[in-house]
């Protein structure tokens, strides 16, 4: 019996701050971001912060790009999910100061967390599966025939790839998917692969004051 008791003792929370805190602010992770080449993790807002000034990790110092280390970084969702699991109201508080942040300033929320699956079916569901997250893009177009489109707004999860923002402007403008060959998809100049997703783009490429996410769509010219 005291061999299983042990295994149920429990554990303080401030014996895992070490493995669940950022190591520039000294929080608990927010948005947790991993550097790939060493994987520590810490929250987004701070290692964007720290890679504008420095190409090294701030925990072990390894270089992590001379050039472009803010493309070697990736978000941390089994890491945010265990320190959401663990520290209570921690999710709530976070989402409550976020959205006061825009609402004072009068701009979108760049992330919101949405219960999903808002049909006639009012039947319970698993409280993990109802939710999903959202981010807020523009679609600046600069096709062939600028007045053709204009931007567009949407809100999408941040799952979504940048192939399925393709076809989506493929349909929109040459109501053809098959044109989707012909589209580049930019953000800050960058032309964006058609694996990325959102939220890939958001934490990588993005600048964090300035919401919406936008994304130019242009015509991909061959010689």
């Amino acid at each position: 019996m005291s061999r299983f008791s042990t295994m149920d003792r429990k554990i303080k929370i401030k014996t895992l701050n070490p493995y669940i805190t950022c190591n520039i602010c000294k929080g608990y992770l927010i948005d947790a971001t991993a550097i790939t080449e060493c994987l520590h993790t810490f929250c987004k807002s701070c290692l964007i912060k720290h890679l504008e000034a420095n190409t090294t990790c701030p925990t072990c110092d390894i270089v992590i790009h001379h050039s472009y280390p803010r493309q070697y970084i990736n978000f941390d969702r089994t890491m945010q999910d265990i320190v959401y699991k663990l520290v209570p109201g921690l999710q709530e508080r976070e989402i409550e100061r976020e959205q006061e942040f825009y609402r004072l300033r009068g701009i979108p929320c760049p992330k919101e967390m949405l219960i999903c699956d808002d049909t006639a079916d009012k039947s319970p569901e698993p409280e993990d599966e109802e939710k999903e997250e959202l981010i807020n893009l523009c679609l600046e177009c600069t096709m062939i025939n600028p007045v053709q489109l204009k931007n567009i707004f949407v809100r999408v999860p941040t799952k979504t790839t940048v192939l399925y923002l393709k076809r989506f402007i493929a349909r929109k403008i040459f109501k053809d998917t098959q044109s989707l060959e012909n589209i580049d998809i930019l953000c800050n100049c960058d032309v964006l692969d058609m694996g990325d997703t959102m939220k890939y783009i958001y934490l990588t490429k993005w600048n964090i004051d300035e919401v919406p996410l936008v994304l130019k769509c242009q015509p991909k010219f061959t010689v």
